[in-house]
Formats: C-alpha cells, structure tokens, sequence
C-alpha cells in the first residue's frame, strides 16, 4: 500500500505550487485506482491547518475548500485513513531511537510510525527528511 504525505496533498490543492500538475496527475491515479492507498490521519490534520494557513499563502484556501477536497479524497473507494493503533507506542519509540528524533521533527516520527504500524510498502512525499526512518521506503512522485 502507497500513503501519501501532506506536501503531496498541499502541492494538489495548490495551483500555483510548481508540481501542483504532478501531484494532481499521482492523486487521480491512486484515487481512481484499484490498489490500496493511504493517508495518515495526522497528515490531513497539517494539510487543513497549511492550506487555510493567512501565514503560509498570501491567499489561503478557504475552510469550505479544504474540507471538500479531503471530503473528495475520502470518496475513493480504495483510500484508507490509517493513525495509531494498539502496538504504536513501540513502533514510534523505535523511529525516534533509530533517527535520533527530537523536537519538531517527532512529528515526522509519528507518521512514519502510523505508517510501518499499518503496513505502507511505500510512503509518498517530497520531504527529505523522511530517510531518517529507514524502516520506511520513500519515494517522491512529484519529480522524475
């Protein structure tokens, strides 16, 4: 199963990001696909609080916009929401042990935890700082 970091959601919603085409394009595939597919929870958590963010974009998305585009998402009939299930606790305590975590980067912890917890064979984003968590396999789909 592939899942899908916020940065690929964000680059989707966002028209004016430079590989919003790319994304789009991966998005629709996974969505309209017959295999698998996952976002962790938290990561639609970040894209709602990024993309509607007066900070982060001069001209955010609207509340109603964000929540239509995860309400689409969520209509595709092989997307699964994953998140902490029982047994997470030794999984997330082993990432921050293997990558030396500490501070903002526990985030990025927890969902590579979420992620080797419910089975991701592969987990989609443009951030780099993921190789930090070898257990899990990243790839960025947005460059050739």
């Amino acid at each position: 199963m592939i899942a899908v970091d916020t940065n690929i959601l964000v680059s989707f919603q966002r028209e004016e990001h430079p590989h919003h085409s790319q994304a789009l394009s991966v998005l629709v595939a996974l969505a309209e696909g017959t295999a698998p597919w996952a976002i962790p929870w938290a990561c639609i958590h970040e894209f709602l609080a990024v993309v509607t963010h007066s900070r982060v974009f001069k001209h955010p998305t609207s509340t109603a916009d964000a929540i239509d585009a995860v309400s689409a998402w969520l209509e595709s009939p092989t997307l699964r929401m994953i998140g902490e299930g029982p047994g997470y606790w030794p999984v997330l305590r082993q990432q921050l042990q293997d990558g030396q975590i500490a501070g903002p980067r526990v985030h990025d912890a927890r969902i590579a935890a979420i992620c080797i917890q419910n089975g991701v064979r592969e987990f989609w984003t443009a951030d780099r700082d993921f190789s930090r968590f070898p257990r899990l396999k990243c790839r960025n789909p947005l460059i050739a």
